[in-house]
This record gives C-alpha cells, structure tokens and sequence, in this order.
C-alpha cells in the first residue's frame, strides 16, 4: 500500500470520477435532481470514499472488503451511465468523459484486489 491515501493511482482516479460525474449531473434536467443525478453521485463519491476508508484499515482482509463495496457502487454507476445515455442525459463529451474514467477506476480496483489477494496468500504459504 502507497504511504499516503492521496498517493494511491485508483483512489486520485476515482476523486476524478466522482468530479466528473458532478459535472455531467449538472447538465441532467431538474426533475432528475433527486434521481438519476442524485444516485449517480452518490455512487460515485462512494466509489472514492470506500477506497479510502479501505487504506486506513488494519488488515489486508479488511482492506478488500472496502475495495469490493468501491468495486460494487463502480458497477452501479455504470449501469446508471447506460440509463443516462439511454435517456440521452448530459452531453456526449462528458459522459463519455466519466465513462472512461469509470472503466480505469474499475481496471485498476480489480489489479489492486488481485494483488492483495496474491500476498496474502503469500504469506500464508508455509517457509
């Protein structure tokens, strides 16, 4: 683990997820205020607030745990990007702009997991 939260590459992504989700919400009509908008950026700033809540933890177990509940509100909001696009929410430049970052903090959540895993198992290993 990095020795700061602000130096993890999918923690820095993920703020800019949930940076770039505002910003398209913006763009939603007003009756989507405490709907679509207001599920979207709820999950994406739970995407950036379970990562960090996973690196101040003790264990490596519960550090997964965090990182598969950010993993689970990722996968949320890409659902909620294919009901934007559907109802043709926001402009095109930025949801496209918030999907790709969707994409990486998914990409990158995943190969963090899988390395915790890996050492963990590591260090069971008999020596």
């Amino acid at each position: 683990m990095a020795g700061s939260l602000k130096e993890l590459l999918v923690w820095q992504r993920a703020t800019e997820l949930a940076i770039s989700v505002y910003r398209l919400t913006s763009l939603f009509p007003d009756a989507e205020r405490f709907g679509l908008t207001n599920q979207m950026r709820r999950a994406a700033v739970s995407v950036s607030s379970n990562i960090a809540e996973s690196a101040g933890r003790a264990t490596s177990g519960e550090f997964l745990q965090f990182l598969g509940i950010a993993r689970g509100s990722n996968f949320e909001l890409e659902s909620q990007f294919v009901i934007a696009r559907g109802l043709k929410f926001g402009t095109l430049p930025a949801l496209e702009e918030a999907e790709k970052l969707c994409d990486e903090v998914g990409r990158l959540l995943s190969l963090l997991s899988k390395s915790l895993r890996t050492r963990a198992a590591e260090s069971k290993r008999p020596r």
